[in-house]
């Protein structure tokens, strides 16, 4: 039985310089077997990955980075500096620097955006497709963008961001959060990992303000699919996720011609409060690829 058992503390992670100024951090875990690269949503980083890595080590090499503007990785002012083409292109750069030509992808919310776009740009590149309750996959409209001020004072993981007085103000905050309102130690591990204290003293985000606005700028400008993949592809639609109608579900059905749909239980961040049953459904998805025609 595939049991999970999250982690208390978080592994240390690496550094890989793209250019002058600019690196990128990451997690790995196993160094065998098909390379998985996790990618973290909008304001996590790749920490939140964590329990379903150690899960995955003994049978595949997964590699969880903190994307640009998250984490420990670079943030830079620009807010022009965090398009899709450059979040493909550091992760391209850090897939050949692990030496590997092809991976599986597994993204959660503005991040499984990130793994469509790569797939759609690159299919070569992409062995197969997990998305985990994706946020705003398609193109909008430009005059959703004057919304952004209302989006950025509403939703839940950007309140995060601060400032607060202290670290305990931080941690009331979060277990206000669903992400963290279990508290368990891996919830608190993954927290921590992605707050600092200002240098003013406050406490916020490591996720940035530039990296913020740049990002949905992006959003709006750049479809994440944009003609038929057969890749093999996964969606994991927790109950209460933010994927509720049928209109938010059909780009994944029209251009994922090998999809397997699947609704489990949970919110947004299934796979941090209730992980099991979401770790189980990727787990599975991805030794099918593996192994062809296997039952599991």
């Amino acid at each position: 039985m595939f049991i999970s058992t999250p982690p208390s503390a978080l592994i240390p992670r690496q550094s890989l310089p793209l250019a002058p100024g600019l690196d990128l951090a990451y997690r790995e875990w196993g160094k065998t077997g098909e390379p998985v690269i996790l990618l973290h949503g909008l304001a996590d980083h790749g920490g939140v990955w964590s329990s379903l890595a150690q899960r995955l080590a003994p049978h595949y090499h997964c590699i969880a980075p903190d994307l640009r503007g998250h984490g420990e990785s670079s943030k830079p002012e620009d807010p022009a500096a965090y398009s899709f083409a450059a979040m493909v292109g550091d992760l391209q750069a850090l897939l050949a620097a692990l030496g590997e030509s092809s991976v599986h992808l597994v993204g959660h919310s503005w991040g499984a955006k990130v793994a469509c776009v790569w797939a759609t740009e690159c299919p070569a590149q992409v062995k197969s497709l997990t998305l985990v309750d994706p946020f705003l996959i398609q193109q909008l409209p430009d005059w959703v963008g004057l919304t952004f001020p209302l989006l950025y004072r509403t939703l839940p993981f950007l309140q995060l961001l601060g400032p607060f007085l202290s670290e305990e103000e931080a941690i009331a905050k979060a277990k206000t959060l669903k992400q963290y309102r279990e508290w368990t130690p891996f919830q608190s591990a993954v927290f921590r990992e992605g707050m600092e204290a200002k240098p003013d003293g406050q406490w916020g985000s490591k996720f940035t303000i530039a990296a913020r606005n740049g990002i949905f700028q992006e959003v709006i400008k750049v479809a994440g699919l944009r003609r038929s993949l057969t890749l093999p592809s996964l969606l994991l639609q927790p109950t209460a996720g933010v994927n509720r109608t049928a209109w938010q579900l059909a780009p994944y059905h029209r251009y994922l011609s090998s999809l397997d749909h699947r609704v489990i239980p949970g919110h947004h961040w299934a796979f941090l409060s209730d992980p099991e049953r979401c770790e189980t459904e990727i787990f599975t998805f991805l030794e099918q690829q593996r192994n062809p025609g296997t039952n599991f």
